[in-house]
């Protein structure tokens, strides 16, 4: 009787793990990734930087913080870029924790830069590393943005919006 209840505990511990195995085998490949909208439809934009900053976010396991600035033909445009530049200011000034993302996207891809820039220009050196700062952009704003997040010693990405 011992044998029996014994192969019968056995067989409970193993089974679930053997089903899980399936289960992972038979999970679907991953979606293509989505090119960035021709228009500054706002929808579309945060679709896109949504599977972006997924695509991205390695062994970061916190939510991440993303930042969008509607395009210029918005007519709350400058009210939009003025809010998100304090609240990019603000949230820099606070200090970012290592193991956090911080994305930013637009379809006017220098004005986010210059909101970025303007952000990092107050951060100590050296204050944020194990942070990844992620910008999704033009490649002619890379180089300014890199320069701006270096210093901080943020791990810094660039994916270029196409």
């Amino acid at each position: 009787m011992k044998i029996a209840t014994r192969l019968l505990l056995v067989a409970c511990l193993v089974l679930p793990f053997a089903a899980c195995k399936k289960q992972e085998a038979a999970a679907p490949a991953q979606a293509a990734a989505l090119s960035a909208p021709a228009t500054a439809d706002d929808a579309a934009w945060k679709a896109y930087l949504q599977d972006v900053v997924g695509r991205n976010m390695g062994d970061i396991t916190n939510n991440p913080f993303v930042y969008y600035l509607t395009g210029q033909d918005n007519p709350k445009f400058e009210s939009d870029y003025k809010g998100q530049q304090d609240q990019v200011s603000n949230a820099l000034a606070r200090g970012i924790v290592g193991g956090n993302l911080i994305a930013f996207g637009s379809p006017e891809s220098a004005k986010m830069a210059d909101i970025i820039i303007a952000g990092f220009k107050p951060v100590p050196p050296d204050t944020m590393k194990k942070v990844k700062i992620l910008f999704i952009g033009q490649a002619a704003d890379n180089e300014r943005v890199k320069a701006a997040v270096t210093p901080s010693g943020a791990d810094y990405v660039f994916v270029e919006a196409k």
